[in-house]
């Protein structure tokens, strides 16, 4: 393990024409990822019940403690106890060694019912007709670069948290704790034509919770040979690779004990990694109304079509809307000089393929199924069992 560094690592020459670009991701466990999970736990629950209920869910979360606050509009029971600790056991916090536990953590409930004002301005009779929740810019990405059509770094980087999610369940590495983070910096070329090509890994480092029995020489070993060079094609790696193997030394206390967590502050883990574009609004906890969350995953769906197509190599879309209005305000394309159409025309494609008021997006996408959950860890983009990841046949 001559290449494991754990303090300033080489200054990379790089060829002409060749840059790094870095993601990050984090486990399920970290205090931000379980606030995620729960809001949208919370949203599953309501529209598992209801379809058409309203919810804006936030989650904080510290040492021994889970408050749930927000507005939620809905004719759904719900037991919130019961849906906070089901979804902090499933996680991995199940016992107070690991610094939190779904049996005796403490809940705090502060909900209350979505503003009338908002709702007479969103409710224009049938559904395709509602306007949007609020006003606000999305952005979706798209790239050639990976079979997700997703970046390369941010793929790597969430692969890398699930397996070590994986290996903790299994038992094979049971002294892993559900508290993590990666990060994955790539060489990439840049084509003439504006594409990007991945060349090599370039530095790898991970930080997990453990449990206090193992050593730090015995972590990095294993994390090393059981994840990393599992996870990471071999292609991509040389002897060049730089690994961060927990750089502290020692992450024994995590999760909410070791920080404060909150809903919406890992925007950039949820979508590109930092490619592309973010409109700033986050996800997790708000229903299909609210347009932060599905005209994002619609942009995507867009960008990712026009890369299936063969359109571009890579692509930006940015969708734009206003309070209580239902046509988008704006359509915006950027293929970075890799397209065969002009924008303008790719923009015409757009409003020839898709309807882009929220309430037609929501039956397109079935975004009135409980089906967020899932969404909250390991990125909202790449995978193929969400709708919005399967490319449109497009007509032009």
């Amino acid at each position: 393990m001559t290449n494991v560094v754990n303090g300033t690592g080489p200054v990379a020459t790089l060829a002409p024409g060749h840059f790094l670009f870095t993601s990050e991701s984090v486990g399920e466990g970290h205090p931000d990822k379980i606030c995620d999970q729960v809001s949208d736990a919370i949203l599953d629950a309501c529209l598992a019940e209801d379809p058409n209920s309203k919810v804006a869910c936030e989650t904080a979360a510290k040492t021994g403690m889970i408050m749930v606050f927000g507005e939620i509009t809905t004719k759904a029971k719900l037991d919130y106890q019961k849906v906070i600790r089901e979804t902090i056991q499933k996680i991995g916090y199940d016992d107070s060694e690991k610094g939190f536990d779904y049996k005796t953590c403490n809940i705090l409930v502060a909900i209350e019912q979505q503003s009338p004002d908002i709702a007479q301005g969103l409710d224009h009779g049938d559904l395709e007709s509602h306007g949007a929740g609020d006003q606000g810019i999305m952005f979706g990405y798209a790239t050639d670069e990976t079979p997700e059509y997703m970046p390369l770094t941010i793929m790597l980087a969430h692969k890398l948290n699930a397996a070590m999610a994986e290996a903790r369940r299994d038992g094979s590495m049971g002294w892993l704790r559900p508290d993590s983070k990666t990060q994955v910096t790539v060489e990439y070329k840049k084509e003439e034509s504006g594409a990007v090509t991945p060349i090599r890994v370039d530095t790898v480092v991970i930080s997990t919770q453990h449990a206090e029995e193992i050593t730090t020489e015995d972590l990095r070993a294993q994390i090393l040979e059981k994840i990393i060079k599992k996870v990471i094609p071999k292609n991509l790696l040389d002897d060049r690779v730089v690994y961060h193997i927990q750089p502290s030394g020692r992450f024994v206390i995590g999760g909410p004990q070791g920080d404060a967590g909150l809903t919406g502050r890992k925007i950039i883990v949820d979508t590109y990694g930092g490619w592309g574009a973010h409109g700033g609004g986050a996800f997790s906890g708000k229903d299909f109304s609210k347009v932060d969350r599905s005209a994002a995953y619609t942009a995507r769906w867009i960008a990712k079509s026009l890369v299936a197509a063969g359109l571009a190599r890579r692509a930006l879309v940015q969708l734009s809307y206003a309070i209580g209005v239902a046509e988008p305000l704006s359509i915006f394309v950027d293929t970075y000089g890799t397209g065969n159409k002009s924008d303008a025309e790719l923009v015409e494609i757009i409003r020839n393929n898709w309807d882009l008021r929220p309430g037609v997006i929501v039956k397109e996408l079935g975004l009135q199924q409980p089906i967020y959950r899932q969404t909250a860890a390991y990125g909202h983009f790449g995978n193929p069992s969400y709708s919005w990841e399967k490319p449109k046949t497009l007509k032009f």
